[in-house]
C-alpha cells in the first residue's frame, strides 16, 4: 500500500511540474495590456511609454548571464530582444524554449558596431548594416514569468 500511495504521489507531482512558474523582476500586474510581439515590431513607437506585456517562447539568451532574451511569438518568427530594466535581474542561463511573458516596454535604437560585436558574442540575431551598426527594436522588462 505504502509503495502504491508513493507512486500515486510521484506521478501528481510530475503532472504538476510543467505548471512551475519562475518569475524574475516585478510582478506582472494581473490587469497589464497584452499586445501581440508583431504588433510591436510592426508599431514600436507606440509602446515606448506605457508598460505592456508580450508572450512568446525564447529562441535564445545570454549565454554568459542571463542578462537578455530573444523572444518570438513562434517557431522561425521575428522575434524581440528583451533586456531587464536597469539590469537588476536575470534569467537561467538553460531558458531556452521555455514560453514567457514579459511586462515593459518597447525601445528603438542603433547599435554601434561594437555593441551589435558583443551581442552576437552572446548569441543575439541582429541585421547588421554595411558599417556594422544594427537598428534594434528592442523591450526592457520590468518583469517576467517563465514556463517549460
Amino acid at each position: 500500500m505504502k509503495k502504491l500511495t508513493f507512486a500515486l504521489l510521484l506521478v501528481a507531482a510530475t503532472a504538476f511540474a510543467g505548471d512551475e512558474v519562475i518569475t524574475r523582476g516585478a510582478a506582472i500586474p494581473s490587469d497589464a495590456k497584452t499586445v501581440a510581439l508583431a504588433d510591436v515590431l510592426a508599431s514600436p513607437d507606440a509602446y515606448t511609454k506605457e508598460p505592456v506585456v508580450v508572450e512568446g517562447v525564447i529562441a535564445t539568451s545570454c549565454t554568459r548571464k542571463g542578462c537578455w532574451m530573444q523572444l518570438v511569438p513562434a517557431e522561425d518568427a521575428q522575434g524581440v530582444r528583451v533586456t531587464f530594466k536597469d539590469y537588476k535581474f536575470f534569467i537561467p542561463l538553460q531558458s531556452k524554449g521555455m514560453k514567457a511573458r514579459a511586462e515593459g516596454v518597447a525601445v528603438v535604437k542603433t547599435l554601434s558596431k561594437r555593441e551589435a560585436d558583443h551581442l552576437e558574442e552572446e548569441g543575439a540575431k541582429l541585421t547588421r548594416k554595411e558599417n556594422g551598426t544594427a537598428l534594434e527594436v528592442s523591450f526592457v522588462a520590468n518583469g517576467v514569468e517563465l514556463r517549460r
